[in-house]
């Protein structure tokens, strides 16, 4: 197909940039799930180490072992998940920093340490409400006591605290850090000194100092996509760094029809919502169709012209974040759902 995503590398630093002046002194820890929401890791997390990002979030310790591949050594990778015995193992031998919020889970970690003879670090996560996953508040105590004794025995080494947050409003935000500094002083008192704390991710952290703690898990600022009814990128100066492309393949009485579809990602929900930018600079409402779509003709389409699905969200362009106000999602969901079929251009100035 002739389709394209095109990712502007260069205005991937820029965010990085931005995103880390506004969270100082804070670290930034990119997170890269979903293959850099949809973006493509390797050429992601290359660009971003060069930048001077040194923590990145994985998610799954595939991911994890996949960054790790990339960048070698120099960085810390922290994954949200182990879903099996055998990740316990990959990540203690990769040295990859792994998110516990089970007892079974803290148990199973220290064992797989004991096999690889080295101890795993571990990020111990507290569920602040979010109900995502991590350990209930009222089970929280006896868990960092027995955390604390399995760092002493040299199985762990606990070096982070973190947890999740709605960010559906700021009394429910406020409520979930009351949560989380309680459980932050119940682990000092249960003798662990962990060196980085993590709640906020891409809003919080911009809109929320006190949510920022050590460090922010940041996705989709990065990548300038904004979020749902919020400001806009350029508000936040931020830069949408991916542009889909669709060409025409046929121009017909009932319209121009273009080759991308729901098969390479597009949601069939955008069905007579969303509309695309043309070469003539006027927008055309979407059809979505499986393996291609159809869009309204305008004075001298041709196949071969192109149209913009989505893109920076200024000159008549939409962004990612535009169309998923359409169907009542997030601009995170658009970028992740188009397809590995869908080639991948590369750009740095």
């Amino acid at each position: 197909m002739t389709a394209t995503l095109h990712v502007d590398l260069t205005a991937l630093v820029a965010n990085i940039t931005r995103v880390r002046e506004a969270v100082a002194p804070a670290e930034l820890m990119l997170v890269v799930k979903d293959d850099a929401y949809g973006h493509g890791l390797a050429p992601v997390v290359r660009a971003a180490a060069g930048a001077g990002v040194r923590w990145f979030g994985a998610f799954d310790i595939g991911t994890a072992r996949a960054v790790r591949g990339e960048l070698g050594e120099d960085v810390r990778i922290f994954a949200w998940i182990a879903a099996a015995h055998a990740d316990l193992r990959a990540a203690a031998e990769a040295g990859i920093d792994l998110g516990v919020g089970d007892a079974d889970l803290l148990e199973d970690a220290a064992a797989a340490a004991g096999r690889v003879g080295r101890p795993l670090r571990v990020h111990l996560k507290l569920d602040t409400g979010l109900h995502r996953n991590g350990v209930r508040p009222e089970a929280w105590p006896r868990f960092v006591s027995r955390a604390a004794a399995l760092e002493a025995e040299g199985a762990l080494d606990v070096v982070g605290i973190w947890s999740h947050i709605a960010e559906a409003s700021d009394d429910e935000d406020d409520d979930a850090r009351a949560l989380f500094e309680r459980g932050l002083q119940q682990a000092h008192d249960a003798g662990l000194r962990p060196v980085v704390r993590h709640l906020a991710a891409s809003a919080a952290s911009f809109a929320r100092p006190e949510f920022r703690y050590d460090m922010v898990r940041v996705g989709a600022f990065c990548y300038g996509i904004r979020s749902a009814g919020g400001p806009s990128a350029g508000q936040l100066g931020l830069v949408p760094i991916a542009r889909l492309e669709a060409e025409v393949l046929g121009v017909g009485e009932d319209g121009v029809r273009v080759d991308v579809g729901a098969l390479h990602g597009l949601p069939s929900r955008l069905e007579g919502r969303a509309s695309v930018a043309t070469p003539a600079g006027t927008r055309r409402l979407l059809s979505v169709g499986e393996m291609d779509s159809l869009i309204a003709a305008w004075p001298g389409a041709a196949p071969g012209d192109r149209v913009i699905v989505y893109g920076s969200g200024a000159d008549g362009e939409a962004s990612a974040t535009d169309l998923a106000e359409l169907i009542g999602t997030i601009g995170e969901e658009i970028a992740v759902r188009v397809s590995p079929l869908v080639p991948r251009s590369y750009a740095v100035e």
